[in-house]
């Protein structure tokens, strides 16, 4: 084939649709090969038994109509339609700077076009779409180019989701959001259904009087120090044995286990730290294989419990701290965290990880989040971190 000077080639998108089957990409490129096209952009997408392959690059002008006849030739037998533009004036894609991720029970199109609708306003290009899972709730990862205010959008689409009832999150793109490395969660009402103090203020006949009090709390309406101590006071007198029974009635998490175990597969290192308390917890951290968990200890003398707790207390403050000091234990930046709360008493926490989740969380905690689950699904997650159906360990 002739030499062609580089100055004189155009720019060309071509394209082509149809049933795939083994051999449709090699057999695409092979026709590009044969007329010399300079690639500098190839997209592939299969969905439902049929592909769509784009190639952006350079071509002798000269050869386009060669091109295009020997696609529509050599991919006929796939029952492929084939289009070659030229001229475009296009650039290579310019690097999606955030994702979005939407999730519900079901996602329908009328949901999907009320966020296609709210990105357009922000001046937001969709640049491409993929599943992330059908079960138990249907997940879409969105990659776009944001245009307009990230931090508007960001609270915009907040507003959306409780409008909608779906999740949505939107994070920057880019390498460090496939880089975290540690995820710390809270464990009352977030790995663990309930709230531990309440299950032992049961045991004592005051669960409605400490379960009010935990409510003030979790809202940001009362000091969590003040209030644990106020709460631990109900506790004064129930045997020591109590605390085994309760750590085996606690409740995971609907997609806790699996959670843990997709994360610890994949190399994470998981950390639970709590308002509750080591005696309750530890056996739970044993059974999921934490690397760490940090709660408060109940003081027990002669095998009763005080009322009384010993050592420094896990309050606001506190739970950002072990979070850092978990990092520097592990060697992992903030940047690398992922902090998973529901409460006021997880605001620091959240705050400082480099994702903060808000889970079925109270409002005070939405405001300061990076994204919200608001389905009962600890999973949810995973889809977060941008890690599909396909690769979540079975329960």
């Amino acid at each position: 084939m002739k030499a062609v000077d580089n100055q004189a080639l155009k720019d060309v998108v071509i394209t082509t649709s149809g049933l795939d089957k083994p051999g449709v990409s090699a057999a695409f490129f092979r026709v590009l090969a044969a007329v010399g096209v300079e690639l500098v952009d190839v997209e592939q997408a299969i969905f439902s038994g049929r592909i769509t392959l784009a190639a952006y690059g350079r071509l002798d002008p000269h050869l386009v109509e060669k091109a295009e006849a020997g696609l529509r030739n050599t991919l006929s037998i796939y029952q492929h339609t084939v289009s070659v533009e030229v001229g475009t004036g296009r650039t290579p894609r310019p690097r999606s700077t955030h994702v979005v991720v939407i999730m519900g029970a079901t996602v329908s199109a009328e949901q999907m076009a009320a966020l296609a609708q709210e990105l357009a306003n922000f001046d937001t290009n969709i640049d491409r779409i993929r599943g992330l899972s059908q079960q138990p709730l249907t997940g879409l990862e969105l990659d776009v180019t944001v245009g307009g205010d990230a931090c508007a959008l960001r609270a915009r689409l907040a507003e959306l989701a409780g409008r909608l009832g779906i999740d949505l999150a939107i994070e920057e793109a880019g390498l460090h959001r496939r880089a975290k490395r540690l995820v710390c969660f809270d464990c009352d009402s977030t790995l663990i259904k309930g709230e531990v103090i309440e299950m032992l203020a049961a045991r004592a006949g005051r669960e409605a009087e400490v379960a009010a009090v935990t409510e003030r709390a979790m809202r940001g309406e009362l000091d969590f120090a003040e209030s644990l101590r106020e709460r631990v006071k109900a506790l004064g007198g129930l045997d020591e044995s109590v605390l085994a029974e309760v750590a085996e009635d606690i409740e995971l998490t609907p997609g806790a286990r699996t959670t843990v175990a997709t994360l610890k597969r994949l190399g994470f290192k998981v950390a639970v730290v709590s308002g509750g308390f080591t005696k309750v917890l530890e056996p739970l951290a044993r059974k999921l294989y934490l690397d760490y968990v940090w709660a408060n200890t109940l003081e027990v003398r002669d095998g009763k419990l005080t009322g009384e707790v010993t050592g420094k207390i896990v309050d606001r403050a506190a739970k950002a701290e072990y979070l850092r000091e978990f990092a520097a234990d592990c060697s992992v930046p903030m940047s690398q965290t992922v902090a998973v709360g529901d409460g006021a008493n997880d605001i620091d926490m959240l705050s400082a990880a480099g994702l903060g989740i808000a889970f079925n969380a109270k409002p005070a905690l939405k405001e300061v989040a990076d994204a919200q689950v608001n389905h009962p699904y600890l999973d949810e997650v995973l889809q977060l971190l941008g890690i599909p159906s396909t690769e979540i360990e079975e329960d």
